[in-house]
């Protein structure tokens, strides 16, 4: 029962305990202690009987009032010492409820605090434990994306392993085809290199024997200009003994398109480019090669004696 339940109850008793309190104090405060006297109306004729009334008679009546007023008064006490025990009673009954009213809130608020404080370790706990799931939550969910993470690392790694293993085997594969093809081509350029060498050798003998073939021509086709620069040569004493370097240059028909002096006796030197403006065209060969080492010649011119 809690103390909101047991109050009013304990206000109504008391509150009947001081009304109970009250009315007894109030009828012993307006209690006469003086018997009420009896009032007798007497006539005349009855007046005059009372006198002759015993005298103890009477005596005894009032001693009988007298004793019914002391009981009267007694019991009033005994009356007012019960209602005065009983308001001890009720006050001792009412301090002991409100003891065992305060006794039951202490309990009560003892009881709160227990479960305050039971609620609040709950809580607590709860706390705690909702703390520690989500620890493990945590961990258990890093130790979930650290094994990803470890399994992902190691699938690359296996990619890579393998991709490096196949680039190693490409690799070699493609070393030892550019080693074949290298090989291949290596032997293929001494093949040629060969090939070149004889044809090389060939080429030179032939181009050997054509220069010397040329030579002999070029030679020959000197005389022969020199020859016909000589047909039409002034000579003079002066010149005896004495020469003049020439530079020709002859078109593929034999004209000479330039003749100069390189150097020389100046007398032999203008006799020589007099006759061969006046020859106009010198023998020249139609072989290419020979023209080739024709058309622009030096050589020098001596006259004969």
């Amino acid at each position: 029962m809690t103390l909101n339940e047991i109050f009013p109850s304990l206000l109504k008793s008391s509150a009947l305990h001081i009304v109970l309190a009250i009315g007894l104090v109030i009828s012993v405060s307006f209690e006469d202690d003086t018997p009420d006297v009896l009032q007798v109306t007497l006539n005349q004729e009855k007046a005059i009987e009372a006198i002759s009334v015993d005298q103890k008679a009477v005596e005894q009546r009032i001693k009988e009032l007298k004793n019914n007023d002391v009981s009267k008064k007694r019991k009033e006490e005994q009356r007012i010492k019960n209602l005065e025990k009983r308001a001890n009673e009720a006050r001792k009954k009412r301090q002991a409820e409100a003891r065992r009213i305060k006794k039951l809130e202490q309990q009560r608020q003892a009881k709160e605090r227990e479960k305050k404080k039971a609620e609040a370790a709950t809580k607590k706990a709860k706390a705690k434990q909702k703390i520690e799931q989500n620890k493990a939550a945590k961990a258990k969910a890093n130790k979930e994306k650290a094994e990803k993470a470890a399994k992902a690392a190691a699938k690359k790694r296996k990619k890579e392993e393998k991709a490096l293993a196949d680039a190693q085997k490409a690799r070699k594969q493609k070393e030892v085809e550019e080693k074949r093809k290298a090989e291949a081509a290596r032997q293929k350029a001494l093949e040629e290199q060969l090939l070149q060498e004889q044809l090389a050798q060939e080429q030179a003998v032939r181009a050997k024997a054509k220069q010397q073939q040329v030579l002999t021509e070029v030679e020959k086709y000197k005389a022969m200009i020199m020859a016909r620069i000589a047909q039409n040569f002034l000579k003079d004493e002066k010149m005896k003994g004495k020469q003049c370097r020439l530079n020709i240059r002859l078109a593929f028909n034999g004209l000479v398109t330039k003749a100069i002096s390189l150097g020389g006796d100046k007398l032999v030197c203008e006799a020589a480019l007099r006759s061969i403006r006046m020859a106009d065209t010198l023998p020249v060969s139609k072989d290419r090669a020979v023209f080739e080492q024709l058309k622009n010649i030096n050589f020098t011119f001596k006259p004969d004696f």
